[in-house]
């Protein structure tokens, strides 16, 4: 016990230190600056104190700040630290300016005494809203706003007469502003009096009537009930708006009564905002008013209600959704799936299964789309029994459903079926079913197992839907099995692997396919392997070093020369001293010494090693040309875009052009022919000499030498 007590009295010595350091400190730095203050230092010195005593200033600071409230330059960040100084000697000090300063200075004061709410200040303040200076007038209209006592308010309603245009403006707001300071210091009568003086205020600009009004509802309460539905069905749109948004700051059935009693009279134009209001407000005597609006023919109306459903509705709305989505027209039927889609409650599924058991036509498509989106297990024999069906429609519908709600044990009986006959589309959703349930599985490689062992009992077509379904399920089993095909000796099997393994989605499939390259004797398989190995080291992400090994290899191992310009690409994609040096190995092949020193010019201007690789570029007889581009399309067929002027501001006195992205249709403005591959036709001069190139899409952009 003794020993506790000491500890904490060392403590709270030690607390106390530290207090008496910390003001010594900060008494010492506020010494300093305003030291600042009072020197000649230049503006942005001073600027900077005053921001710093903002933080730390006392009381005696107020007289050395005060004396820079007529300074233009530094009015403002005196003010700034002011505000700051609980003390009533800085309000004494604002007063007294008011009467000093001219020009935007006094403006500024005139401000910080609103900000300060400086009670004492109401009497000046009140003088200058007649006075001569409109500017000031105004700026002390807002400022009593900010104070908002009774007696600032007294003010600006004698003011108010008199006043008209931006005065007017000024002093409304001014008044408003009080109103809202009264109602929170339990000045309630006042407060709704200025409310309703503003509202009937007919010559007051729109958004002062319309905060009146607002004010006038919201202080009232569910009082406030016949006022509110009046606005609402007023032919004043700024009116009708402002209620309705006032009616959300409201609670209670007084309102929700109002607001459903004023919808039949509105404006069809302000219905649909007036039932979304009611929606928001999610009150149990909303649903069937917006229930029977989701009904009402195919008005726009119908739509909004169908949607505030969402908001409000229940398992209650299944019926009507239902017909909206089996009978409406195209936007009624979409908006009510989405709203069934996105009710909750298992009581929509048990009407969803239920009805879906003797459902036919249209009505049976629309159940079916939707127990797929909402995943309804309990309508996994439905679909089943859909995938029968006479309907090719259906069955694809019943595929894609099974997708969504069956689960990895569920999957050796798709397998089953993918050997019964199918349309090309039932097939493609029977694949997808498989490819969803996988990749929701917690083994996918339990999954991709079982389709390996189903691989050699089907026929050659089937085969290719299970190497496609593999590789995008992933994983080693996939990519063993996919391998594997790929070393048959059946001709179609062969190839629809290696097709697979060229459009492999991770990383561990480049040695495959390294491997397979070395394997084959079949040149378009080579280039198949060599190509798909290139675009793995192209696309995807991977430690730098690995990158610049897969380039090195791909170089050695590709046999043709295109192959191996798609690797000085990939080396102006990922620059770097260990891409530079490939760029100088790969020089040494004849056929690509030219482009691959060019290369070596874009790694330099990326900053890499420059001073050596102009040398060993000087040494190698490369120079600087002059270069025009005379035109140049991109696109494809009849779909192109003269694109000349986008890649002028890209060359410069090489022949190689660097692009700032790896995609033309990002560098050059945009995609001329979506899906479809393009191609780049440049004419050129350089050194006088006319050129022509045609160029792959995203190919490196470099020019031949005219001969």
């Amino acid at each position: 016990m003794w020993t506790t007590l000491k500890n904490l009295t060392r403590c709270l010595v030690r607390a106390a230190a530290l207090v008496i350091t910390l003001t010594a400190s900060a008494a010492a730095q506020e010494s300093d600056l305003l030291a600042v203050l009072r020197s000649s230092a230049p503006v942005q010195e001073k600027s900077a104190a005053c921001r710093q005593l903002a933080r730390i200033a006392t009381p005696d600071a107020v007289p050395t700040l005060a004396g820079l409230l007529g300074d233009e330059r530094l009015s403002h960040m005196a003010r700034y630290a002011l505000e700051a100084i609980d003390h009533p000697s800085v309000d004494d000090a604002l007063r007294d300016a008011v009467g000093k300063v001219q020009g935007a200075p006094r403006l500024g004061v005139i401000g910080s005494l609103g900000v300060r709410r400086d009670p004492l200040a109401v009497p000046a303040l009140a003088g200058l809203l007649a006075g001569p200076d409109r500017d000031a007038a105004q700026a002390a209209a807002r400022a009593l706003g900010n104070i908002g006592t009774p007696e600032a308010a007294r003010a600006l309603e004698r003011a108010l007469p008199a006043a008209a245009g931006p005065q007017q403006l000024a002093v409304c707001e001014g008044w408003l502003r009080c109103a809202e300071a009264l109602t929170r210091d339990g000045h309630e009568t006042s407060a709704r009096e200025i409310y309703d003086r503003l509202r009937a205020l007919h010559d007051a600009p729109p958004q002062v009537r319309a905060a009146a009004l607002r004010g006038a509802i919201v202080i009232r309460g569910t009082e406030g009930a016949a006022l509110l539905a009046d606005a609402i069905r007023s032919t004043d749109d700024v009116l009708a708006a402002a209620a309705m948004r006032s009616a959300m700051e409201v609670p209670g059935p007084e309102i929700t009564a109002a607001l459903v009693a004023a919808l039949p009279d509105v404006a069809p134009a302000r219905q649909g905002l007036l039932m979304l209001a009611l929606a928001d407000r999610r009150e149990p005597q909303v649903l069937p008013t917006v229930l029977e609006a989701a009904q009402r023919g195919d008005t726009p109306l119908r739509l909004v209600a169908i949607r505030a459903l969402r908001r409000v509705g229940d398992a209650s709305c299944f019926p009507a959704l239902m017909d909206a989505a089996a009978q409406g027209s195209a936007d009624v039927s979409s908006a009510a799936l989405e709203t069934l889609e996105s009710l909750q409650g298992q009581a929509i599924d048990d009407q969803l299964v239920a009805q879906l058991a003797d459902a036919e036509g249209n009505e049976r498509m629309v159940l079916i789309e939707l127990a797929t989106r909402r995943r309804s297990a309990a309508a996994a024999d439905a679909f089943w029994r859909a995938t029968e069906d006479a309907a090719p429609a259906v069955r694809v519908a019943a595929w894609r459903g099974l997708g969504a709600v069956l689960d990895a044990p569920e999957v050796p009986r798709l397998i089953a079926r993918l050997a019964v006959n199918q349309t090309d589309q039932e097939a493609a959703a029977l694949d997808q079913a498989l490819r969803d349930i996988a990749l929701r599985a917690s083994d996918r490689e339990q999954i991709a197992r079982q389709l390996a062992d189903a691989l050699p009992t089907v026929d050659a077509p089937v085969q290719i839907r299970v190497l496609e379904t593999l590789a995008a399920i992933g994983g080693n089993a996939a990519l063993e099995t996919v391998a594997a095909a790929a070393r048959s000796r059946d001709d179609a099997q062969r190839d629809a692997a290696f097709r697979v393994l060229g459009q492999w989605s991770s990383i561990d499939v480049a040695p495959v396919l390294l491997d397979l390259h070395n394997a084959t004797d079949d040149e378009r398989l080579k280039t198949r392997a060599i190509r798909a190995y290139i675009r793995i080291a192209r696309q995807f992400d991977m430690p730098a070093d690995r990158r610049a090994e897969m380039c090195r290899v791909a170089l050695k191992t590709a046999t043709r020369d295109a192959d191996k310009r798609l690797v000085l690409e990939i080396l102006l994609r990922y620059p770097s001293p260990e891409m530079q040096a490939i760029a100088l190995e790969a020089a040494e092949i004849p056929a690509l010494k030219d482009e691959a020193l060019l290369v070596v010019m874009g790694l330099a201007n990326a900053g890499i090693n420059r001073d050596e690789l102009g040398k060993a570029l000087a040494q190698a007889g490369q120079q600087p040309v002059q270069l025009e581009i005379l035109h140049a399309q991109y696109g494809a067929g009849e779909q192109t875009k003269d694109v000349t002027a986008a890649l002028r501001q890209y060359a410069k006195n090489y022949r190689i052009i660097f692009l700032p992205s790896a995609s033309y249709n990002e560098s050059l403005g945009g995609d001329p022919a979506p899906g479809i591959v393009k191609q780049l036709k440049i004419k050129y001069r350089i050194d006088g000499k006319e050129g022509e190139v045609v160029l792959s899409e995203n190919a490196m952009v470099v020019l031949p030498l005219p001969q």
